[in-house]
Formats: C-alpha cells, structure tokens, sequence
C-alpha cells in the first residue's frame, strides 16, 4: 500500500530546482569531491546526526578520533561515534530496499549501546519530548508488516528517487521500528537510497543542515503527524536537499588538478581505449595543450598505456 502523500506545486517546483542543481554539479564534476573533502564532510554528516540525538563531541574530538588518538569525553558518546564511523564507511554494502540490510545497519550503529540492536521491536512505544508524549508508534506486532510494505513501495513505486527518500524518511519515524536509534537511522538510510541514482549524496553534509534547522524538522514530522500524510515533511527535506546542493556548488572549486580529472576519467571509461579528443569531451573547460599534458603525465606515472603515434595515439587504463 501507497503511504499517504500529495504531489503539492513546491514539491514539484523544488525538485526541477534540485535536478538543475544536479546537473550543474555532474557537468562541474563535482559528484565526487576530493579526498579530503570527503573526510571532512563525512565527519560533520557524524557529528551533525549524533549531536541531533545528545552526543557532545566536536568534529575535532571525532577527527582526533579517527586519527586514532585518545580524547575525552563520556564513553557513550565515543562509542555512538566509532558505531557511525564504522556504518558509514560500509553505505556501499547495504541493498536499502532488503530489510536485513536495514537490520544489520542498524545492528552496527547501535551496537553496545542498546540490548536489542538490529532487532525490529516487538513491544508498544511513545515517544516523550520533554514532558508531554509527542506521538504513540504503532503496536510492536505491526512493525515487521509496516517496514516490509514501507520497503516494498520505496522499491515499486514509480514516483522520483527524490520523493520516495523523504517519505521513507518520514515514514521510518513514524513507524518507530527499533527501541531506538530510529532517528539517526532515518537519515542514514534516506542518504543511502539517494546514492543509488545521485552518487553526490554519499559525501553531502545534509544532516548539518538539519542539525541547524532541528526544530523546524521535528515540527514538520510532527505536522505530518497530525495531518495523516507526509506532504509537510517532503517539502522541508527536498528544501533542505536543495539548500545542500546549492552550498556545494557555491563553495567548491571547480578547477579540478590532473590527477583528479585522470581518476574521474577511469571510473567513467573503464578499460575502453579514448584519444585525447575523447578525454576533452570529458573536460570541455580545458584547453587542448592541458589535455595532452594530462594524458602524458598520466602515462609517466603508469597509469596509462599509449597506443600509436599523432592523430592516431590512443590510450588506455593499465591494470593495476
């Protein structure tokens, strides 16, 4: 069954937004960005999603611990975050439509800190903010139908990838289907369904965002809530995408260095063999001088194989 949700003029008017953005950040190259960056934004993915639900560390308290030195701080804490470490450096093996993906994922995020980790709960649950109960989940003997019905719209249904995420994100809170955890893991596993047609969402901070908009996020789960469908919360997540994309293309660079145009070559060619006229279709914002000094660098370093002489030189990626 198709949970409850309308198609509104902002959801539609904020999706052509996003696929612009899109566009402009595959055509800039920028879906994956440098090694560094990527370390830098998976930390503050961590420490945004965590600070979220209480944890106090910093993201130099998590780089420190990443790097392997000691710091201190409240062992629970420590623990949630090399949990978050470890699940997020295996997003690549989870099938985000198999429900045994969902359970080991969370298996590792919550991992020491829960009894019941990666096992869907069976008993009833209310979720208490501050002093008043702020939503009743549905029974525990409902959960494993509700998450296998959830699961089998995100993978059947035909509406965008885009719209699906956020209200399998909604949806995931409202079910509750763990003692906990459930947050953290709702926005873990809306990442994870995006990165399997946008590969730009595996290194994008959207949790930060979220982290600075946290009431306006509860109050749009909580909107949701009481109009029965996911509408309110659709359109403050793929606001909150937006605003990520845009960031991205406002503070990143897009003069790539030879070895990062090079590495982007390879992931998109394979074992094809190109000429340099290949490669600058790759790269139309460089010249053809930069493009041979490329591809000649590239064969210094034995990362590529050369194949004949002038207009008929060829290339090819080596085995490594």
């Amino acid at each position: 069954m198709k949970p409850p949700y309308t198609i509104t003029d902002k959801i539609l008017t904020l999706i052509a937004s996003i696929s612009e953005r899109i566009g402009e950040i595959n055509a800039a190259h920028l879906y994956k960005p440098a090694t560094e960056l990527r370390k830098k934004n998976r930390i503050k993915t961590i420490q945004s999603s965590l600070e979220i639900e209480g944890n106090t560390l910093t993201e130099e308290q998590i780089t420190a611990l990443i790097e392997n030195k000691r710091i201190i701080a409240p062992k629970k804490d420590i623990l949630e975050v090399q949990n978050a470490m470890k699940v997020y450096d295996k997003l690549h093996e989870f099938n985000p439509y198999q429900l045994k993906d969902l359970e080991k994922a969370h298996a590792i995020l919550m991992n020491g800190l829960i009894e019941k980790a990666g096992k869907l709960r069976t008993t009833n649950v209310g979720i208490v903010k501050g002093s008043k109960v702020e939503h009743i989940a549905p029974g525990g003997t409902m959960v494993n139908a509700l998450m296998k019905n959830l699961l089998d719209y995100l993978k059947k249904d035909k509406d965008l990838i885009l719209i699906k995420s956020c209200v399998f994100h909604y949806e995931f809170e409202f079910i509750h289907p763990f003692l906990d955890g459930n947050g953290r893991m709702g926005r873990l596993w809306q990442t994870l369904i995006l990165m399997q047609q946008y590969p730009v969402f595996e290194f994008l901070p959207i949790e930060s965002l979220i982290k600075q908009k946290q009431v306006e996020y509860y109050a749009n789960l909580s909107e949701s809530d009481k109009k029965g469908n996911s509408t309110p919360f659709i359109e403050f997540m793929l606001g909150i995408i937006l605003e990520a994309l845009t960031e991205l293309l406002q503070s990143q660079s897009i003069t790539l260095h030879t070895a990062d145009r090079i590495q982007l070559l390879k992931e998109k060619i394979g074992k094809n063999k190109f000429s340099r006229k290949d490669y600058m279709q790759y790269f139309k914002n460089i010249s053809a001088p930069t493009a041979s000094r490329d591809l000649k660098w590239a064969v210094e370093q034995g990362v590529l194989t050369k194949f004949g002489e002038q207009r008929l030189t060829e290339y090819q990626f080596c085995e490594e």
